[in-house]
C-alpha cells in the first residue's frame, strides 16, 4: 500500500551545545518531497551551562530531570516558533521527530542516553512525537550512531557517486554512499567539541568564530601526531564516539592560538584517516554542520583530502538544518516501521526499526 507523504518536524540538539535546530520536511520516509523552513534557536548561556553540567550522566537524578524538563520546554517553544514562521498549525504536522540531547553514549556497554520528554513535547505541541531513535539499535548490539545516513542517501540519488557526506558537529561523522546506493557510516573522530571547549577555557568565547583563533596559531605537529595515533582511528567501522572520548590535556602548554590550530588539525587529520575505511575512493566531500562555518577547518580538510571539499550549500542543501531534517525523515520511517539503521551504518545485526511514539 502506498504511503502518502506527510509533513514532519525534525528537531536536533547536538553535542556542540549551541542550541536547537528545527526543520520541516515533507516525506514518505523513503523519498523527499520538499524541505520547508528551518530555524536554529540558540541556548541561553544558563541552559548551556546546565546541560554541560549533566554530561556523562553522573549528576544527581533530580538535576538531570530538571535539565530534561527545561530542554523539553525549549523544544516546545522552538517547534511553536517554526510552525508560526511557516504558517502551519499543529494539525498540519503528521509527526515530530525529537532526538533530545545526548548526555552519555557508550554503545560498547549497551548504553546511550538522550534526555528529553517526548510525551511532554506531544502535550506542548498537540502533535504526535517520536523519540528514542537510538535505543533499539543499541539494544540489538548496534552503535546507535550515526543515524543520518539513510537521509543522506535519499537526498543524493541524482549525484555522481561514490561520495562522502561529512557532518561536523561536536563529534564528526561520515556517510560513504556507493555507486549503487550502498552505505558505510561511522564517527570519524572529534568535530567541534574539543575546539569549542578549548576556546571557552582560554578566551571565554563559546566557539572559535570562523576559525579566527586557529588561523593566528600554528599546529604542534608532534602533539598532533600523538593524538592521531589513538587506536580509535585504526579500528574498523562501524564505530561511534561519546563527546568526551578525547580530551585536550596534551595541549596544556600551548598558547590559545596554537592549541586551536592543533585541534583543527586533529579534526581534519581524523577525517583523512577515515578514508582508509571506505570501500572505494570518493571524488567529492559534502560538509554539513557547524564545522563548515570554520574557514580554518575547511581549509585544513581541503589540504588533507584528495578530493573536492565543499559545503552542502553547493547543492542547495541547508547545512544547518540537515540533521534536524534527518530526524523528521526518520520519524516518518519509524511510523511506517521501516529500518532506521543498517549493519553497515551502526553495526547492528540486521536492519533495525526504532523510535517510540507519543500521542498528545
Amino acid at each position: 500500500m502506498a504511503f502518502e507523504p506527510l509533513w514532519a518536524l525534525g528537531m536536533m540538539s547536538g553535542t556542540s551545545l549551541d542550541g536547537i535546530d528545527a526543520a520541516l520536511i515533507r516525506t514518505d520516509g523513503e523519498t523527499v518531497d520538499e524541505c520547508g523552513p528551518a530555524l536554529t534557536v540558540p541556548y541561553s548561556e544558563a541552559l548551556r551551562r546546565r546541560i554541560r553540567g549533566v554530561l556523562g550522566g553522573e549528576a544527581a537524578p533530580g538535576a538531570i530531570d530538571a535539565v530534561a524538563d527545561e530542554l523539553t520546554a525549549a523544544h516546545g517553544q522552538a517547534a511553536g516558533s517554526l510552525l508560526d514562521e511557516a504558517g502551519f498549525t499543529g494539525g498540519d504536522i503528521g509527526i515530530i521527530g525529537f532526538h533530545g540531547h545526548t548526555i552519555l553514549h557508550r554503545p560498547e556497554a549497551g548504553r546511550t542516553w538522550q534526555i528529553g520528554d517526548g510525551k511532554r513535547l506531544a502535550e506542548l505541541t498537540g502533535c504526535q512525537v517520536i523519540d528514542d531513535f537510538r535505543g533499539a539499535d543499541v539494544a540489538a548490539g548496534g552503535q546507535g550512531a550515526p543515524l543520518a545516513p539513510l537521509y543522506h542517501a535519499a537526498l543524493s540519488g541524482g549525484l555522481s557517486r561514490p561520495l562522502a557526506v561529512l557532518n561536523i558537529g561536536g563529534v564528526a561523522n561520515v556517510t560513504w554512499i556507493g555507486a549503487d546506493g550502498e552505505l558505510t557510516a561511522f564517527d570519524t573522530g572529534p568535530g567541534n567539541a574539543l575546539l569549542d571547549d578549548w576556546t571557552l577555557e582560554r578566551t571565554g568565547r563559546p566557539y572559535d568564530a570562523d576559525g579566527a583563533l586557529a588561523r593566528k596559531g600554528r599546529a604542534d605537529e608532534g602533539i598532533l601526531a600523538r593524538m592521531l595515533d589513538h587506536p580509535y582511528f585504526a579500528a574498523l567501522p562501524p564505530k561511534s564516539l561519546d563527546r568526551a572520548a578525547f580530551d585536550a590535556g596534551a595541549l596544556s602548554g600551548l598558547s590559545a592560538a596554537d592549541g586551536a590550530a592543533t585541534l583543527v588539525g586533529f579534526t581534519a587529520g581524523a577525517v583523512a584517516l577515515a578514508v582508509a575505511h571506505f570501500p572505494a575512493p570518493v571524488g567529492r566531500w559534502l560538509v554539513s554542520g557547524g564545522g563548515r562555518r570554520n574557514s580554518a577547518l575547511m581549509a585544513a580538510l581541503d589540504g588533507a583530502l584528495d578530493a573536492r571539499v565543499e559545503a552542502v550549500e553547493a547543492l542547495g542543501w541547508d547545512g544547518d538544518a540537515l540533521e534536524a531534517q534527518a530526524f523528521g525523515f526518520l520519524a516518518v520511517r519509524s511510523l511506517r516501521g521501516l529500518p532506521l539503521s543498517l549493519p553497515t551504518t551502526t553495526g547492528v545485526g540486521q536492519p533495525t526499526a526504532g523510535g517510540r511514539l507519543h500521542r498528545p
